[in-house]
């Protein structure tokens, strides 16, 4: 776009409700992907417009019709324009994603929170778990979205975030430090339960990589902000969730549980463990491949 049409862009969009009009309108036609968080480009683009502007993400919707300042309109510009000519996705841009209903810090060192694993927490697992967890394990954190959640959800449970990026890491260190769980959260760099000898826990939650290589390659190109590492897992995908499956029960305790997503591939995860009573989760919000395993149904090693 010229310099002319672009100051014509931001001296014609006035209030909040055309930016994130004509926003949605762009991302739209450069047929962009709003898979990372949000339903629509609408959606993604109130996301983005609110946070520029300062706004809670859980404000109503009367400030659409605020007229904004002209360095404002230009830097929503700005943004949008990275969204759309560049596919970096909303949430490393504004640098904060939602999940669970709760705020998390993230940029490209870390996957976009985006689990189904959130209507689980949200619902404190019921009715999957009897009794409120002591121990929880968040492998394969990322972020750490998915047991920080976990862990505000059972405000008396210890928790442990493992993962082998130390730049993951890095970042779930910042969200435990937002959420105030320094007490009762600890960090550790583990290639999955190799640095975890020992250690049981109540409930493992884990969402690993688990897409096929091939398949990696032909993700839209927002995929391509998003390590590799949170993604694929060998050749069919299985690589990493095969190994939690068969070493969780060695860490868990006697009713404690593996709880974890596999998306799309859950047949292939059901076909290489059949001995293995996988109970799959209905999902009101949507999403597939949420699966429930008592510690007694996993496999002895």
């Amino acid at each position: 776009m010229t310099d002319t049409a672009t100051n014509s862009v931001i001296e014609t969009l006035t209030t909040a409700r055309d930016w994130v009009r004509w926003g949605a309108s762009e991302l739209q036609r450069a047929q962009r992907c709003s898979g990372h968080g949000f339903a629509t480009a609408l959606d993604e683009c109130a996301f983005l417009v609110r946070h520029l502007l300062g706004l809670p993400q859980t404000s109503a919707d009367q400030w659409l019709c605020a007229t904004l300042l002209p360095e404002e309109r230009r830097e929503i510009y700005e943004a949008l324009r990275e969204r759309v000519v560049d596919a970096r996705p909303t949430a490393y841009i504004a640098g904060e994603a939602w999940f669970a209903g709760l705020p998390f810090a993230v940029d490209e060192r870390v996957l976009i929170p985006r689990s189904p694993l959130a209507e689980l927490i949200q619902a404190d697992f019921h009715p999957w778990l009897t009794a409120p967890p002591a121990r929880i394990l968040d492998l394969c954190c990322g972020s750490g979205c998915i047991g920080i959640a976990a862990a505000l959800a059972f405000p008396d449970a210890e928790l442990v975030l493992a993962d082998l990026s130390a730049d993951a890491l890095a970042v779930a260190a910042e969200n435990v430090e937002l959420h105030g769980l320094e007490d009762r959260c600890r960090l550790v760099e583990s290639d999955l339960f190799s640095a975890l000898s020992g250690e049981r826990f109540d409930l493992i939650l884990t969402n690993p990589p688990y897409v096929p290589r091939e398949e990696v390659d032909v993700l839209p190109a927002e995929f391509e902000h998003e390590p590799r590492m949170g993604l694929e897992s060998g050749e069919d995908g299985l690589l990493h969730p095969a190994l939690i499956v068969d070493q969780s029960r060695r860490h868990l305790t006697e009713h404690g549980a593996l709880i974890g997503e596999v998306g799309a591939w859950w047949p292939e995860l059901e076909a290489r463990f059949p001995q293995v009573p996988f109970t799959w989760v209905h999902l009101e919000h949507g999403g597939e491949g949420v699966f429930f395993v008592p510690a007694d149904a996993l496999p002895r090693v």
